[in-house]
């Protein structure tokens, strides 16, 4: 479905963008591949590894989801758009919360509006498991944009732009996870922790990606795509990573959870069990386009899918093995 399409990928340059980029290189022949992040330096460390003069296909724009002049030019004959660029640092968000609401809320409708003027496709949408029942603000602003997008597909009407969004939990080895803070601790001889029994849904980037793509060829519009993901505490990913290490426990942070949920218990009406994943679907039906996205089941009314009760776990020595891999 990629063969001869422009594609646009906000965020371009974070670990997802890069990523989605080599695999979609390696396995497909798009017409253009966009990449659209506001950091020129990411941007040329990135052409280093993907060249346009390798891929003539590529095509790097300085822009910012926040400039909607900017993203209407870079949407023009644009196909499909994956939606990475966010501010997802939860203490960054908390300590500048204007700025985590212009790029997260407003980036968002910007693109919502950008995309149906300018007759893309699809949109799908990166989320995250705090946008469900969200303590911080940025699990708030990210709540609000999936909602945005969802909606989004009222605006576009029944032939126009289709937009569905991707919840998971956190990346092993992505930049700013805590995978190379332990690493790095590893190496010290001194390991801080928040809580050993937090618990947190993991996935690695390659399954992410996978998973993403999977969702955009099936996705009808206004669905929420979840993986069905292992969990870990974060006890034990410190134990099986610092073995020698000296633990110091430092307290839960300011907007953190002891456990994360991604479908909550308000959710689960509307929750389908697709086998290796669960969908979201929208509360409201967007015109003829609803078809059935997959053939799930309704799960029980007070179903959540939470990470202290998931019934998948990562064992130590499995996650030895993907942070090796890695």
């Amino acid at each position: 479905m990629f063969n001869d399409k422009s594609i646009l990928i906000t965020g371009g340059t974070g670990s997802f963008g890069q990523k989605l980029v080599k695999t979609l290189l390696e396995r497909y022949s798009p017409k253009r591949l966009v990449i659209f992040s506001r950091d020129e330096l990411k941007q040329h460390e990135m052409q280093q590894v993907f060249s346009p003069a390798k891929y003539p296909c590529l095509r790097y724009f300085i822009g910012d989801v926040r400039d909607q002049e900017r993203l209407r030019r870079a949407f023009n004959k644009i196909d499909i758009v994956f939606h990475a660029a966010a501010l997802k640092q939860v203490p960054a968000c908390e300590y500048n919360p204007f700025e985590a609401v212009k790029t997260n809320i407003l980036g968002a409708q910007n693109i919502v509006e950008a995309a149906i003027d300018k007759d893309v496709s699809k949109v799908i949408v990166l989320s995250t498991d705090k946008a469900a029942n969200p303590v911080n603000l940025y699990g708030a602003t990210k709540l609000c944009s999936d909602k945005l997008f969802i909606s989004g597909n009222s605006y576009a009407g029944a032939e126009g732009t289709r937009f569905a969004v991707v919840r998971y939990g956190n990346v092993l080895g992505s930049r700013g996870s805590v995978v190379p803070l332990f690493l790095k601790a590893a190496k010290e001889g001194k390991v801080c922790i928040t809580n050993p029994e937090m618990t947190r849904f993991w996935i690695t980037l390659d399954a992410a990606i996978d998973f993403v793509i999977n969702s955009l060829k099936v996705m009808q519009g206004g669905e929420i795509f979840i993986p069905k993901l292992p969990s870990m505490k974060i006890g034990d990913m410190a134990e099986a990573m610092c073995p020698e290490c000296k633990v110091e426990i430092t307290g839960i942070r300011p907007g953190e959870k002891m456990h994360e949920v991604m479908v909550p218990m308000n959710e689960a009406h509307n929750t389908l069990d697709c086998g290796k994943y669960f969908v979201i679907q929208p509360a409201y039906r967007f015109f003829e386009r609803m078809d059935v996205t997959c053939a799930g089941k309704k799960v029980p009314s007070d179903f959540e899918y939470s990470s202290d009760t998931n019934t998948e776990w990562l064992s130590k020595e499995e996650l030895l093995k993907l942070v090796h891999k890695k």
